[in-house]
């Protein structure tokens, strides 16, 4: 039953926003990589879309475009969004998650910081950014790097574009 309450606190609802561009290589999208130790050797699988909780009473689509700012910098643009509906993680979580066309240079990454006790049991708290690196991948190569979860939004980002990808 403990179990069960400390799930529940938890968010099980987030929104973001698969941001794309016509690059020299055909579409590509921008996809994140979590920041802090627990990610830091894992790439394959590991990549996401910029997103983060969502409170029930708030709009998925200011919550996505927040998001989008918070673990990018205010250097990240993203025109019109159109919606590319829900996608369940493996651990439960929701993603409701929108397209549009961006603009942003990895260079200029300035995602906000979260604080963790690090090590752990070691009473020190240290501070991580929450996405330590964004890069612009082609459709085929975002399908080796992205979360399993979220490999979905691909197939929907293709749709809506009326683009192919070489599968």
């Amino acid at each position: 039953m403990a179990a069960l309450t400390k799930t529940s606190r938890r968010s099980t609802l987030s929104a973001g926003i698969l941001a794309y561009r016509q690059g020299v290589r055909g579409l590509e999208v921008l996809l994140v990589h979590p920041g802090g130790p627990f990610w830091r050797k894992k790439d394959d699988g590991a990549w996401s879309i910029p997103k983060g909780e969502i409170d029930a009473a708030e709009d998925p689509e200011q919550a996505a475009r927040r998001e989008f700012a918070e673990e990018l910098g205010t250097s990240a643009s993203i025109g019109r969004l159109q919606a590319l509906g829900e996608v369940r993680q493996r651990g439960g979580k929701r993603v409701i998650a929108f397209a549009g066309e961006g603009h942003f240079d990895p260079a200029a990454l300035a995602s906000n910081t979260f604080d963790i006790e690090w090590p752990p049991r070691s009473g020190r708290r240290q501070s991580f950014p929450e996405v330590d690196r964004a890069e612009w991948f082609d459709i085929e190569f975002a399908r080796t790097k992205m979360l399993s979860g979220q490999l979905e939004l691909l197939d929907r980002l293709l749709a809506i574009t009326g683009e192919s990808a070489g599968k």
